[in-house]
């Protein structure tokens, strides 16, 4: 039997937003009162993440941030600093039972079990993706895609990013480097190593081509069926609660 899914489409928020409610519906999801979730959503404006264990002060330029209406934020998962670009990046987000079958004690196994959906969905639109261990999906040897992943509550956390279009000056204007020889260096760097869905298949790609192939990906490799539904009114309350006492704060944002 078909597993029913809730499919969720926030659209653009702000950098709190986005992060305030991934965690609200985790705890939601470890309350019971929402099935296994898997969520799209933009950033308005863009915004920097930065992972859990990182500083925000060692990898953001928050001046450069500031001056050109950049938000910056701190995840509740780890990895590095990531550039989220309002028209150039679809994110997603899944959250679901950790006791699940598709889930395995192996992150590993895990990343790639999840990551094998945005497979899918890539390969529905005529793009040769790979997953590439440890977390990222992968064309021609270059990056389109970063995940992460973080578990408790009997709930994993993954969510990442899927690149419809690349601007590596753009980035590492608000990422903190050395200096500008090698900021430079850096650039050609993630311009050979980095790709995007406009530089593989040579045209515009819209979010809602984008997210519908997804959709079908992970609904044929998971054996599940994706419902539309909203947020629960307890997952609103969470979210707009944990904006104010956690992700827009100095304390969490700069805590390291």
């Amino acid at each position: 039997m078909v597993e029913n899914w809730r499919l969720l489409d926030t659209g653009l928020h702000d950098a709190f937003y986005n992060m305030a409610l991934d965690e609200a519906i985790v705890l939601a999801r470890s309350k019971k009162l929402v099935p296994n979730t898997i969520r799209f959503f933009r950033w308005e404006p863009s915004a920097v993440s930065i992972g859990y264990f990182q500083s925000m002060e060692e990898e953001v330029d928050t001046a450069a941030c500031d001056k050109k209406g950049i938000d910056y934020v701190r995840r509740r998962t780890g990895g590095g600093a990531v550039y989220h670009d309002r028209n150039g990046e679809l994110t997603y987000s899944i959250i679901m039972n950790q006791d699940h079958r598709l889930i395995s004690p192996d992150f590993q196994e895990t990343y790639e079990t999840l990551c094998s959906g945005l497979v899918r969905g890539l390969r529905r639109l005529s793009v040769q993706a790979e997953f590439k261990p440890i977390n990222d999906i992968v064309v021609e040897g270059k990056k389109i895609s970063g995940n992460a992943q973080t578990r408790g509550m009997n709930v994993v956390h993954q969510h990442g990013t899927i690149l419809l279009k690349v601007d590596p000056s753009l980035m590492f204007s608000v990422l903190k480097v050395p200096n500008e020889k090698i900021r430079d260096k850096m650039v050609k760097s993630v311009e050979e190593r980095v790709t995007s869905l406009e530089r593989v298949l040579k045209r515009d790609v819209g979010f809602d081509e984008l997210k519908e192939s997804l959709v079908r990906g992970f609904e044929e490799v998971f054996g599940i069926k994706l419902v539309d539904e909203a947020l629960t009114s307890f997952e609103e309350q969470t979210a707009s609660r944990l904006i104010i006492e956690k992700y827009s704060t100095t304390e969490w944002n700069f805590k390291r």
